[in-house]
């Protein structure tokens, strides 16, 4: 059963109370290298409804953030072809962590320490209701995926594949 306490501030709670943004807070036992499984199985959610929080770069190592379904993958050849570049790859963690400001696995898109373009995946779009990084491991905030388009330089994108 998830906690229900006060969490404290975090730099994407900050934006998201500084953007206007209504959320609810869902504070969970992290594990490492749990992943979407174990946050959605904490949580008692769909894991189609938690969205991972992905730092990847470009052949020229620009970083860009894409958000993803947590049961789906990213494919990089599909993606690197929708946004006009030669390839993406995940950046390696220490490299996601200087671009983000954010630890892996409590990555989020809000607030983040650079500004960096923003794909999504198309599908999270029509979600009722997405839960995705707080900004610190083991905790989700639950949001209207359609306020991702108003605070966020966000592009959509189709590069899911079933895990």
């Amino acid at each position: 059963m998830a906690k229900k306490e006060h969490v404290s501030e975090t730099p994407a709670t900050q934006f998201l109370r500084k953007q206007g943004v209504a959320f609810t807070e869902h504070p969970y036992t992290y594990e490492e290298h749990g992943g979407t499984a174990v946050s959605a199985r904490e949580l008692g959610v769909d894991e189609h409804h938690v969205v991972k929080t992905l730092i990847m770069q470009d052949e020229a190592a620009k970083p860009l953030v894409v958000l993803m379904h947590g049961d789906r993958k990213v494919s990089t050849k599909n993606l690197a072809r929708q946004i006009g570049c030669k390839s993406v790859e995940p950046c390696k963690p220490e490299v996601a962590n200087r671009h983000s400001g954010f630890l892996v696995g409590g990555t989020s898109p809000f607030g983040t320490r650079k500004a960096m373009p923003v794909y999504v995946e198309e599908s999270i779009l029509a979600l009722d209701k997405i839960y995705i990084n707080g900004g610190r491991r083991g905790y989700l905030v639950g949001i209207d995926p359609k306020v991702l388009a108003n605070v966020l330089p966000v592009k959509t994108v189709q590069c899911a594949l079933e895990e």
